[in-house]
């Protein structure tokens, strides 16, 4: 049900001033020192865009890229909306109030946690830029770095953590049940490493928050990544500029995610739950990694898909987002499997936690398992998490151990084979989750993948789904590899092959939008797996 206030929405014109211009006479509202007059105007401001958005876009219901309502309503709506005027300051706000509106969509009330993180790091990156070089920064970036990590922890892993004292100790406190807001892991690190980098003095600070509020909630990528580093975008916030080629390919990027995320995700996970959402007693040794095969292959589908659609959504607005994946599954071992995988994170972790000497340089392998852990632990308050995050950094460290060099010389089918295997098991110790069964359910897996639980070899069941399945199958297999690239390659080199290229590209949008706007009406079956991190 959507409640809509009689009210009208009502925003000073000064707020394109305060928010987003870069004329002199407006920037001051945004300069130091901090506590400036005008600064309680914009935090006015704010709160009644605020208030206004939670009349209008109350409802029980998040707002995804696969919903019908996103693609034909507010995604329509926004397009002609921003496109009409020409000067970025307008289509900041309009991008700005579209993301909030997005974000509010199911539950108002997430824009709190959103907002204060946004204008305390604001506080923060001023007060670290204003006082570098002395302990005052270095209480900056510890304050920020307590506020956004504090809000994590408390939102994500508070029931957690009650739930294990509980079990140890042998207490009965009560589980809080706190709602997880959606995307505050990916905006949480958006805003870490924005802060880290204005220590560090990679990027400059924001003077403007209204800029700093685009960067952070710009819709695109706010609630599922990919996890976009500020100084990416840092130069299109203010001087972007989108050609016809770019709406073109972010248009196509849209849809081939889209197509990936509903016809092949979608259509996997429902097989998927027909053998992991059942008694896993009773799967068969085929079952069992049939199972797990099809799970892999949903989970790259449904994460690889949503970034597909974030990154061409930033760039029919001009911004150009960095590729979250490539082809993963291509992978000869685990290390450059993680190169292709989920790279925003990777990346994250890398820059801003690997190469810090907690441990000092000669541990390094201590740092490196507290990234894995972390890793693990970031996708989800739960054991198996923590699990799959420690089972590929054991992997890399035995591969760091053995060398590169090494490796290469062993022959690229068996590589091919190790990896496929480790990753495909990965995926198994990730589907089980406190909600799926947990660590009993993940041990019977375990034991079901070698006929350990007296399971049978294979069954009927598995033979007969895996042949009503096979072009499904076989169609997620193939594009899992660089296919596509490939043939675009070739094809680029004559002026036929170009036409080709984008005739076909015309016609394969259209069949695929079309194909999965069908297969969402009146379906139920359009889950989302990341929308939890």
């Amino acid at each position: 049900m959507i409640k809509i206030s009689s009210k009208t929405l009502k925003i000073s014109p000064d707020f394109a001033k305060i928010y987003f211009s870069s004329d002199k006479k407006a920037s001051h509202y945004t300069g130091y020192p901090f506590f400036q007059k005008n600064f309680a105007k914009q935090v006015e401001i704010s709160v009644i865009i605020m208030y206004n958005i939670v009349i209008y876009c109350y409802t029980e219901i998040s707002m995804k890229f696969t919903d019908l309502f996103f693609v034909y309503i507010f995604l329509a709506a926004l397009i002609p909306i921003y496109f009409i005027g020409r000067n970025n300051i307008y289509r900041n706000v309009v991008l700005v109030a579209f993301s909030l509106i997005f974000y509010a969509w199911s539950n108002p009330l997430w824009l709190i946690p959103l907002l204060v993180s946004i204008f305390a790091n604001y506080f923060f990156g001023l007060m670290i830029d204003k006082y570098r070089g002395t302990k005052k920064a270095k209480i900056g970036v510890a304050l920020s770095l307590i506020l956004s990590l504090g809000m994590l922890v408390v939102f994500k892993y508070t029931d957690f953590f009650i739930m294990n004292i509980n079990s140890v100790l042998g207490t009965d406190i009560p589980l809080p049940h706190i709602a997880l807001p959606i995307g505050i892991s990916f905006y949480t690190f958006q805003i870490i490493s924005y802060i880290m980098d204005v220590y560090w003095g990679k990027v400059a600070v924001q003077k403007n928050a209204g800029r700093l509020m685009l960067y952070i909630s710009l819709f695109p990528q706010l609630v599922a990544g990919p996890i976009v580093r500020y100084s990416v975008i840092e130069n299109e916030i203010t001087n972007r500029r989108t050609s016809a080629d770019d709406i073109s390919s972010g248009i196509t990027r849209f849809i081939f995610g889209f197509g990936k995320k509903v016809i092949l995700a979608n259509t996997l996970y429902a097989v998927v739950e027909k053998y992991f959402g059942t008694d896993l007693t009773t799967l068969s040794v085929a079952g069992t990694w049939y199972g797990v095969i099809l799970y892999a292959l949903y989970v790259y589908y449904d994460f690889s898909g949503y970034s597909d659609m974030a990154i061409g959504l930033g760039r029919i607005f001009g911004f150009h987002f960095d590729e979250n994946f490539r082809y993963p599954f291509v992978s000869k071992n685990i290390t450059e499997f993680w190169q292709r995988w989920h790279i925003s994170l990777g990346t994250f972790f890398r820059d801003y936690l690997l190469y810090i000497p907690l441990f000092g340089k000669r541990r390094q392998y201590a740092s490196l398992f507290l990234v894995w852990f972390c890793t693990g632990f970031w996708h989800g308050a739960s054991w198996n998490y923590i699990i799959w995050g420690l089972y590929f950094g054991i992997f890399i460290f035995i591969e760091r151990l053995i060398g590169s060099k090494r490796l290469k010389k062993v022959p690229a089918p068996i590589m091919h084979i190790y990896a496929k295997i480790v990753i495909v098991v990965g995926f198994g110790i990730f589907y089980f989750n406190d909600v799926s069964g947990g660590l009993p359910a993940l041990g019977t897996f375990f034991g079901n993948l070698v006929g350990a639980n007296g399971n049978a070899l294979i069954d009927i069941g598995t033979q007969t789904s895996f042949m009503n399945n096979i072009f499904i199958i076989c169609a997620a297999v193939l594009f899992s590899t660089p296919i596509i690239p490939w043939l675009r390659a070739k094809l680029q080199d004559s002026n036929a092959g170009q036409n080709a290229i984008g005739i076909s590209t015309i016609v394969c949008n259209g069949l695929i939008l079309a194909a999965s706007s069908i297969l969402l009406v009146n379906s139920t079956n359009n889950p989302f797996l990341y929308w939890q991190f």
